[in-house]
């Protein structure tokens, strides 16, 4: 996505970096350190803007959200962003099998 992109495509897409890191540590309830350090766990990667501030997804907002519950009931940092990371494994990996599956039945279908 460019500059040069409409506002409203910008705004509607899940992965365009619109939030500053307080405002997302606002949103999520937390602390600019938290994001840090899921960032340096390389859970999350936000871009940086021309200053060189990083900027937050809805996306990567959402990961957040998953890490910090998984912080609030006791798990250490680094074990939430591997265990965050393995969900979203995961859950591609039923994505794509549920695909597999679908596209086969398609063409067990056809060959009737």
């Amino acid at each position: 996505m460019t500059a040069d992109t409409p506002l409203s495509g910008r705004l509607d897409d899940d992965d365009y970096p619109a939030y500053t890191m307080g405002r997302a540590a606002e949103m999520l309830g937390t602390t600019p350190g938290f994001l840090r350090a899921i960032g340096e766990a390389r859970l999350i990667s936000p871009l940086r803007s021309e200053g060189g501030h990083r900027r937050y997804s809805r996306y990567q907002l959402r990961i957040a959200a998953r890490a910090r519950e998984l912080v609030d009931q006791g798990t250490p940092v680094e074990a939430a962003c591997r265990i965050v990371i393995l969900e979203d494994q995961l859950e591609e990996a039923q994505r794509i099998n549920a695909e597999y599956r679908r596209a086969a039945a398609e063409s067990h279908e056809s060959q009737r």
